[in-house]
């Protein structure tokens, strides 16, 4: 190795976040002198928020680091399940893009804020504001500076989205509870007060309602209950592991 350069290692988990050219478990940075460990860790792909810890030389040390040359940097993930700092349950804000998610992780319980018309910095706002942690899969989302925590939703589809968060943060969940429309609370509703919004057949086939006293959305079980079913029991699986 030059003694121009560090050495940085990467957990497992956290290479496929980092930039397709340099992927792997070890990568090799020209030492500049100034640029802190934070910063070439960012600039290898990877958000600190999915930083649990760093080590230069086999001692802790802070993303303000700067690292010296022929340092060997260790870059952990965050252990799992990740609590928040005061030991309250989270609470979630999502992007765009995870409009799919949402609606899941209010079946199970989890409180949801969601938002398709907000930008970058608005997002950023409102989670601090609210203590949410903001899910995404924009990288550079998570690399404001500003956002006091964010975490990368990992996989492709809904479900295995729901799968990474539950097992990330281990939310208590409290199935059937929360409006996947608007993140209110239900409350059992007698079938009488809302028979008038009901179709013919719906009104023949079931006894058993709850309401958003937000929206006022109405739920039953339908024709996707027993879909719903089995997300709400791989997700307890997944908290119980």
């Amino acid at each position: 190795m030059s003694e121009s350069e560090v050495r940085v290692r990467f957990d497992a988990g956290l290479r496929t976040l980092m930039t397709s050219r340099r992927r792997g478990p070890e990568v090799r940075v020209a030492h500049d002198g100034t640029s802190s460990l934070g910063h070439v860790v960012e600039s290898l792909g990877v958000p600190l928020p999915e930083v649990g810890g760093l080590a230069a030389g086999g001692r802790p040390v802070e993303a303000s680091y700067r690292p010296r040359p022929g340092d060997v940097v260790e870059v952990h993930a965050v252990r799992r399940p990740e609590r928040l700092p005061d030991g309250s349950p989270p609470r979630f804000l999502l992007d765009v893009h995870l409009g799919a998610l949402a609606r899941r992780l209010r079946l199970v319980g989890a409180d949801t804020a969601y938002r398709n018309d907000l930008d970058d910095p608005a997002l950023v706002d409102l989670a601090n504001a609210q203590r949410r942690v903001l899910l995404t899969r924009d990288r550079g989302l998570l690399r404001r500076r500003a956002l006091w925590r964010g975490a990368f939703v990992r996989g492709s589809r809904p479900d295995e989205q729901l799968t990474d968060v539950l097992d990330r943060f281990a939310p208590p969940l409290a199935p059937w509870t929360r409006c996947t429309a608007c993140n209110g609370t239900l409350a059992p509703v007698a079938k009488a007060e809302i028979a008038h919004l009901l179709g013919p057949g719906t009104r023949r086939t079931q006894e058993s309602f709850t309401r958003c006293r937000d929206c006022g959305r109405v739920y039953w079980p339908g024709a996707h209950h027993r879909r719903l079913e089995e997300v709400v029991a791989a997700a307890a699986r997944t908290v119980r592991r």
